[in-house]
């Protein structure tokens, strides 16, 4: 049985790498995706695709930065699908570089979509939520958030905040019916990591305890579990798939 059956489901970052993976689980498993991101030549190709196989699927240009635009947005979802059930906060960027090196334009940049991003889609749509009595919000942190990562102060520093928000609003929410997890990748295998040298990532396999790269499945796999009724009492967690990385 499909474990999301007829659920709404934004996708935020969705028509690429874990994200794209993630609406593909999400749609198999029978949720009904919107998927937010800037990139609206991949986000309607992809739609055309899902349709083609009868998926309800639809495509909206969302900048997270813009708060009003994702209030606009998070309005036409609610008339389109009839509500919201679940928000994966998946879109995020990196600038990286050395503190020593870091320009602000490059710490804003990252802080601004992987962090203020949430915020602006998390309150959006968290009164919808409230509404119906029951939600799921999926933060996409990452390992590093745990315990850091030369040459990324910026990417961190927001990793690291996506965990404390997912405990506060797991915390605030809680009552209302609304379950706040976040999911902290390892090294996954998408084009970023592609574009690292072999000899790199052959050492990175080394200290992995499995001693691969995890695939952008593994994570909407765990995505598609804390969604699930399955979890309804899993709140304020932050489940690292990194396999076995971080103990």
């Amino acid at each position: 049985m499909a474990k999301l059956k007829d659920k709404v489901a934004i996708i935020t970052g969705g028509s690429r790498g874990i994200g794209k993976t993630t609406v593909d689980k999400f749609l198999h498993e029978g949720a009904r995706v919107a998927i937010w991101d800037i990139d609206e030549t991949s986000g309607k190709s992809l739609v055309e695709e899902y349709k083609k196989s009868g998926k309800e699927v639809r495509f909206y240009v969302v900048n997270t930065v813009d708060f009003d635009a994702v209030k606009e947005a998070t309005e036409k979802v609610v008339a389109d699908f009839g509500g919201i059930d679940i928000l994966i906060n998946n879109a995020g960027i990196t600038r990286d570089a050395s503190m020593k090196k870091m320009t602000t334009e490059q710490w804003q940049a990252v802080i601004d979509v992987n962090l203020t991003g949430v915020f602006n889609c998390t309150k959006n749509v968290f009164p919808y939520m409230v509404e119906r009595g029951s939600g799921r919000i999926l933060n996409a942190s990452s390992i590093v958030g745990l315990y850091g990562n030369f040459g990324q102060s910026n990417y961190v520093a927001t990793k690291a905040g996506l965990i404390g928000l997912t405990k506060t609003w797991a915390r605030e929410f809680g009552r209302k019916g609304i379950t706040v997890n976040a999911i902290a990748p390892g090294f996954i295998n998408t084009e970023m990591i592609q574009t690292i040298p072999e000899e790199i990532i052959n050492n990175i396999k080394k200290g992995i305890p499995m001693a691969r790269l995890g695939e952008p499945e593994d994570i909407a796999n765990a995505y598609a579990f804390l969604a699930s009724d399955e979890a309804s009492y899993i709140s304020g967690t932050v489940l690292s798939v990194d396999g076995g990385l971080v103990q």
